[in-house]
C-alpha cells in the first residue's frame, strides 16, 4: 500500500452539508375552549465529509481545511490566508488534506515553516506499516500516535495520531534559509505542541467555516 505523506497545492470546493427539517403540530379545539398546541422538532445541520470512497472504510469527519478555527492556526504560527487543500480519493482508502504557511520569516531570527495536514481512513498500524523503519511511538494528548523522522535532508517531520475514524498526519517543512543539514531539533523541534494545540478539533467539532 502507498499513499501521500505531502501533498500539493490544488484548491478544491467546500464541504457540502445536510440541513435539518423543521415539523410543525396542529390545532384543536373544544366547544367552550380553544387550545393550541405547536411542537417543532429540528434535525441539527451536519457536515457531510467532502470526499468518500467504497473501501468500506470509515467516513472522514474532520476537514483540516474546515475544523481548526483561524485564532489556533495564529496562535501556532501559521497564517490561515495561505490555506491550500488538496484530496486523495483511492479504490481502498481515502485522504483529504490542508496546507498552511507560516507568516513571516526572519532569516537568523524567525524559521519559516509549512504544515501540511492529512486526514485518512487507513489506520495507525497501517501506517506504521508503511513508515515504520522512520516511526517511533509517541502519544499526543493521550492519543497514540507516531513521530516520524527520516535522517535524509528533506527537511520535513511528521507526526500521525490515530483517530475514530483512521488518522491525521501532520507533516511540516522547514523552509530553511541555509544550505546545512538540519538538525532534528530544527525540524521535529516544538511539532508535538503544534500538534497538541490542533488535536482537540480532530474530533466532536461542528466546523469553524459554517456553510
Amino acid at each position: 500500500m502507498t499513499y501521500p505523506r505531502l501533498f500539493s497545492a490544488a484548491r478544491v470546493g467546500a464541504a457540502a452539508i445536510t440541513a435539518g427539517v423543521a415539523l410543525s403540530g396542529c390545532t384543536t379545539a373544544s366547544d367552550a375552549t380553544a387550545v393550541a398546541v405547536e411542537e417543532t422538532t429540528t434535525t441539527p445541520t451536519t457536515r457531510a465529509p467532502r470526499l468518500t470512497d467504497e473501501s468500506g472504510r470509515p467516513d472522514i469527519t474532520f476537514d483540516p481545511c474546515l475544523d481548526i478555527p483561524d485564532d489556533v492556526l495564529v496562535e501556532a504560527g501559521y497564517d490561515p490566508r495561505t490555506e491550500d487543500s488538496a484530496d486523495y480519493p483511492m479504490e481502498h482508502y481515502t485522504f483529504i488534506g490542508c496546507k498552511y504557511r507560516a507568516p513571516v520569516a526572519i532569516p537568523g531570527v524567525i524559521r519559516s515553516y509549512g504544515l501540511g495536514i492529512l486526514a485518512g481512513n487507513v489506520t495507525i498500524d497501517e501506517e506504521l506499516a508503511k513508515e515504520g523503519d522512520i516511526a517511533s511511538e509517541s502519544s499526543v494528548n493521550g492519543r497514540r500516535a507516531l513521530l516520524e523522522y527520516d535522517p535524509t535532508p528533506d527537511n520535513t517531520c511528521a507526526i500521525a495520531v490515530q483517530t475514530d475514524f483512521g488518522i491525521v498526519i501532520f507533516d511540516r517543512l522547514y523552509h530553511a534559509d541555509h544550505t546545512r543539514t538540519l538538525t532534528h531539533d530544527e525540524r521535529c523541534g516544538g511539532l508535538h505542541d503544534t500538534v497538541a494545540l490542533f488535536e482537540p478539533f480532530i474530533e466532536n467539532n461542528p466546523g469553524k467555516k459554517p456553510q
